[in-house]
């Protein structure tokens, strides 16, 4: 037997020992990991889309709420003849949503109700004389009574009613009307009763949940979403919390800009010194114009006793209003008036507000178009899902007040509330698949539960990195 043949027979053991099957195992993990890398990874690499805007908070298992439910929330006491109505511009609408306010002795504590909730707070962003307290906001004779009474509540003298339906109801687009009498005389100046609408990712009164969020209806990446529009002398606003430009992080839409628009019914005001009461029909926005001057050339007056509003705006928002005077008898209980506004969301939008059956004003989304000397661009009339505020308050920054005068308790009647929509576009969904909401209202809990917090870092979030320039 020669050398070479022994060599054969000991390699041929010692291959097969413990040690050489270990020596195979790492081979094979070797050729894996090449195969890995350099085959398998790049075709995975064709079918996986990284996003740089991605956010890693949202759920893929998500189940949103459906635009239409299987049975329209309609209240079985709304007559039949006001299921449909044709709207001024000749389109057939649906109703989809009624309450009624029929049943006595409802009340609106959390989890009393599936549509409405009366918030527990001081309306603290306009400086309140009143605080708001559930008990104030209850059903008699057919109406939803938001009742203001001079009892010290805390270190305020007066307590009323405010009704949200937040989180709970919302809508994108329609007619949304209310039958309303107003609070007191039309003579007395200083009540401030309200009926609307606000984007569902802004809570009315939780100033952190609408900090870099109202009054925003915007889609663009430009000076528009920074502080204060870079000019601390037009906007005093903290930027746009969840704009279109923002980078991976915490937004529930990412490379969408998100907001809390606001569309208002009506506030209304009494009279003083002789001049009539009135209501003022708003669209408020951000960001802002030059000088808070919008397009009025794209609005149209339809009443002959419509103006448009005078005030404009502040630092905090821009208001698009008209102002229309009001008839003595629709107060107090005694006299009832419908308020409305319809809309179409949308960069091609526009909205009407009415008082009774014809409309007062209107506009088109080119009233808010692009404006260079504030360089900005196309503000959107809102496309975020909206719920609906009702309340009767009262602030000097909103009118004199003339307590002297007032009778209390004081009331706001509200005989229903009906929103329609045309058939084909029916949308009433807090949650959808495009404005998703839910998800982030419940990471985010704290902001939206605690309404001592003013703003988002008082929560202890962070708002979310951007870029215009797209270099993240």
């Amino acid at each position: 037997m020669g050398m070479g043949n022994l060599k054969e027979k000991i390699s041929r053991k010692a291959w097969w020992t413990p040690r050489g099957w270990c020596n195979v195992l790492v081979l094979v993990f070797i050729v894996l990991t090449l195969l890995s890398l350099f085959i398998i990874y790049p075709i995975l690499q064709n079918y996986i889309k990284f996003d740089k805007k991605s956010t890693d908070t949202k759920d893929k298992n998500h189940q949103y709420q459906p635009l239409k439910p299987d049975k329209l929330p309609i209240d079985p006491d709304t007559p039949e003849d006001v299921l449909t109505r044709t709207t001024y511009d000749g389109e057939e609408y649906t109703l989809v949503f009624s309450d009624e306010f029929n049943k006595d002795g409802r009340t609106f504590l959390p989890g009393d109700d599936p549509y409405w909730e009366a918030v527990d707070l001081w309306y603290w962003p306009t400086m309140d004389m009143e605080y708001y307290k559930p008990e104030q906001a209850f059903t008699k004779d057919g109406n939803l009574v938001l009742q203001m009474e001079n009892i010290k509540t805390g270190t305020l003298d007066y307590r009323s009613g405010m009704l949200q339906s937040w989180n709970k109801f919302c809508f994108q687009g329609g007619l949304l009307e209310v039958n309303v009498s107003m609070p007191f005389r039309a003579d007395v100046s200083g009540l401030w009763p309200a009926a609307w609408a606000l984007g569902n990712l802004g809570r009315a009164g939780y100033g952190a949940s609408t900090d870099g969020m109202w009054p925003y209806t915007y889609d663009a990446c430009d000076l528009g979403v920074m502080v204060n529009q870079t000019n601390p002398s037009m906007s005093y606003l903290t930027g746009q919390r969840l704009n279109k430009c923002v980078c991976k992080g915490d937004h529930p839409s990412p490379g969408k800009g998100r907001g809390a628009p606001e569309i208002d019914i009506f506030e209304g005001s009494g009279g003083m010194n002789g001049k009539p009461a009135q209501v003022s029909q708003s669209l408020q926005v951000a960001p802002f114009d030059f000088r808070y001057e919008a397009d009025f050339s794209h609005a149209t007056l339809h009443n002959p006793k419509t103006e448009i509003n005078k005030y404009l705006g502040g630092p905090f928002q821009q208001a698009l209003s008209g102002v229309t005077p009001l008839d003595p008898e629709w107060f107090d209980g005694k006299g009832y008036q419908t308020y409305a506004f319809q809309y179409t969301p949308g960069k091609s939008g526009k909205v009407a507000w009415f008082v009774g059956e014809n409309p007062t004003w209107s506009l088109t989304a080119d009233s808010v178009g692009p404006n260079d000397r504030s360089a900005i661009s196309q503000r959107l009339i809102p496309e975020e899902p909206m719920y609906i505020i009702l309340n009767l308050g009262m602030a000097t920054g909103f009118s004199t007040v003339e307590i002297e005068k007032m009778e209390f308790p004081i009331a706001m009647y509200v005989d229903y509330v009906r929103l329609y929509q045309p058939k084909d576009q029916i949308a009433i969904s807090c949650d959808t698949k495009e404005y998703p909401t839910r998800e982030y209202i419940s990471k985010h809990e704290i902001a939206y539960t605690n309404n001592n917090l003013t703003r988002w870092s008082h929560a202890e979030f962070d708002f979310p990195d951007y870029s215009l320039d797209d270099k993240c």
